[in-house]
């Protein structure tokens, strides 16, 4: 992959225990710090004394408080005259009205004139050890060559540019030369099948697509400009494709298609920078769509750029020249906000992870934070849960000492393997932050960071809000749930700058799927718990409540019971319609490598854990052992796909290319087989 001039033609070729509601963890430090030395913006917000203060004030002062973040920590071209302008009950959500900005130079420009020498990116590339770094100015030099050559090629402010690639630094510099000309992007993960990448693309209306010879992950090669060809012959817009090398490997060209480094070569070092609306589209990210047609989530400049920005310093203690290791790939938001846009507008150093947790063995992940020096963490609980499976050996062989912070994300995190990855990834002395967010939100929106220094963090749980969030519960009649200790739909009371606008050419579908539900709020889709502390966990998707008998129970509070059993390593349940009690419990369950036990007898007990910790009508009627459960390349486990295969309903499977390995599948369809006869 292209590299900016200067380098060697050699640099080059190589460029491409206890439980949750008693065991708590009291982070590091018992004093209370002073609270504009933590956010200098507080200084001029009257009575804000420490970090809960400081909450409070942000909720409760919400244009204050955003207007002094925003005028603090983004570069303006043209300040903006209004803090907000919002509806949620007809979906109008606008946040700093007149501002003009470009992202790219909050994210480039600035640093380089402060510190072009900081290493921006770190390529983590598939094979061990040939990680690429790659600085603020050379990712700026990238970035402009790349913004002149779509400008060349005829890509237009307001335009929609489709990129199907791999995590890598030339990536990254196709978003930013996007925001660089006011184009917006769509970023498809290069998981996704040749149908799934042109329905997005007909949708996004994009002409342009960016993507590579070839990709590279957990030592298998993936034929990413075949699909590419294969999807664009069902897209009669897309005039050109733009093709990096990943790899050595020639791969055939079309009159389309576009050799991207050695056009960026013929470039500019210096792009002229689009003046763009505080309001103007950024990215749009799609949805899965496998279950319909995919979502285009619209998120815009400003408010996006703050939000991600902020949260990435304050829920990881992120500090200047940490080096931040968030593993998800860029395909999905968590890739934007914390691999991309949160560490690059704060000028932090990020990696760009390739690879797989397990390649070339389960210590990966721990062998690249001893030698890249990671500070901060980031990775989903399924990967965790993964890798205790594998023991404890394959973390303790490698030095972790650089870690301060571990991060969870995309799903509830079981109390098992919030403990593990607390004391024996953490050693005992990182603090564990579960966070809680979607692609709708933009950035995380409950995390137990931050919090004043002495405060607890419970395992398993999301815990409290972030600055300018302020969460409800809703009852099945639409009233607020004000009580603490109680269950509810989860509903956050106000807008925030960081929160999707629109879905694409369908503003009328965003309205009713997140503003109609309980009008006047945005309604998440998610069910919550507020203990009696008011602290909140999640219990999964509202659609994941089963309703057995007339009770209503969490799916993933029966797999946090499942899950505490010494011999599972995961698990998933789902509902499954049942003659008498409407509906019933089916439990996946992933056993650890060695287990010394008859499937028949693990099962009755596992049958007690639930009935004893839950209820007995929340006790799964049938326990499948499988080898792995089906899950996205982003660690994602398709609860979808099981109930499918539950309900028997083979021809409703859906597009299985998203998978990890297709092949899980069938080997859960003849267990069930088996199983149910």
């Amino acid at each position: 992959m292209w590299l900016p001039c200067g380098c060697t033609s050699k640099s080059v070729a190589t460029f491409f225990s206890r439980r949750v509601f008693r065991s708590y963890f009291h982070v590091w430090g018992r004093r209370r710090c002073n609270v504009t030395a933590f956010m200098p913006e507080a200084a001029g917000f009257d009575g804000v004394s420490d970090r809960a203060a400081l909450q409070d004030f942000s909720v409760s002062n919400s244009e204050s408080f955003w207007a002094a973040v925003a005028r603090q920590r983004l570069t303006w071209i043209t300040p903006f005259t209004t803090v907000q302008d919002c509806d949620l009950s007809r979906g109008k959500i606008k946040w700093f009205g007149g501002g003009k900005l470009n992202v790219s130079v909050n994210c480039l420009d600035r640093h380089v004139h402060t510190c072009p020498e900081r290493v921006a990116l770190i390529w983590e590339r598939d094979e061990p050890g040939s990680e690429v770094k790659v600085t603020y100015s050379e990712l700026l030099e990238m970035t402009c060559r790349l913004g002149n050559l779509l400008r060349r090629r005829g890509v237009k402010k307001g335009d929609c540019v489709t990129i199907y690639m791999p995590s890598c630094p030339l990536a990254v510099a196709s978003m930013l030369a996007c925001a660089r000309i006011g184009a917006a992007h769509n970023v498809v993960f290069a998981g996704f099948s040749a149908e799934a990448l042109a329905g997005r693309i007909r949708d996004a209306e994009s002409n342009t697509v960016i993507t590579v010879n070839q990709g590279v992950r957990g030592g298998k090669i993936t034929e990413l400009k075949r699909t590419v060809d294969s999807a664009v012959e069902n897209c009669p817009k897309v005039q050109q494709v733009f093709v990096a090398m990943r790899t050595e490997n020639p791969v055939a060209m079309t009159a389309r298609d576009v050799p991207m480094e050695e056009e960026m070569m013929k470039e500019d070092v210096v792009c002229e920078p689009a003046v763009m609306d505080s309001e103007d589209i950024l990215f749009m990210l799609y949805t899965s769509g496998s279950t319909g047609k995919p979502k285009g989530l619209v998120h815009t400049q400003a408010g996006y750029l703050l939000y991600a920005a902020l949260t990435h310093r304050y829920v990881f203690s992120y500090h200047d020249d940490d080096v931040f290791g968030c593993v998800a790939d860029i395909g999905w938001i968590t890739g934007h906000s914390y691999s991309v846009y949160g560490p690059l507008a704060n000028g932090g150093t990020t990696v760009l992870f390739e690879s797989t947790p397990v390649y070339p063995d389960p210590g990966r992940y721990w062998e690249t934070v001893q030698r890249l020096k990671i500070n901060q963490f980031y990775g989903a609980p399924t990967a965790i849960r993964l890798l205790l499976k594998y023991g404890d050996e394959w973390v303790q062989k490698y030095d972790r000492s650089s870690l301060k912070t571990l991060g969870s994300v995309g799903e509830p995190i079981n109390t098992e393997a919030w403990e593990w990855y607390h004391r024996v990834v953490g050693d005992g002395g990182c603090p564990v932050v579960d966070t809680w967010w979607q692609t709708e939100t933009g950035g995380i929106c409950i995390t137990p960071k931050p919090c004043d220094p002495d405060a607890e963090i419970i395992p398993g749980m999301a815990m409290r809000p972030f600055f300018g969030i302020k969460p409800v519960l809703m009852d099945t009649e639409g009233k607020v749930l004000t009580s603490n200790n109680t269950t509810g739909a989860l509903c956050i009371a106000q807008p925030w700058p960081g929160m999707a606008r629109t879905i694409h050419n369908d503003h009328q579908r965003f309205i009713e799927t997140y503003c109609q539900p309980h009008p006047g709020y945005f309604f998440t889709g998610d069910g919550a718990y507020r203990s009696k502390e008011g602290y909140y966990q999640i219990t999964g998707r509202l659609d994941d409540v089963i309703n057995v008998s007339g009770h209503r129970i969490g799916t993933a509070e029966i797999e946090d019971v499942v899950n505490q059993c010494s011999a599972v390593a995961e698990s998933a349940v789902i509902g499954y319609s049942h003659d008498i009690k409407g509906e019933s419990v089916y439990a996946f369950v992933v056993l650890k490598k060695v287990v010394d036990v008859e499937e028949a007898d693990l099962s009755k007990q596992l049958k007690h854990m639930v009935s004893k910790k839950i209820a007995k009508y929340a006790c799964p009627d049938y326990i499948q052992f499988v080898q792995r459960l089906p899950k996205t390349r982003s660690g994602k486990i398709m609860r979808r796909v099981l109930r499918k295969v539950v309900e028997r309903d083979l021809n409703g499977l859906g597009d299985l290319s998203t998978l990890d390995d297709p092949a899980a599948v069938e080997e859960i369809i003849q267990g069930h087989c088996e199983l149910c006869g």
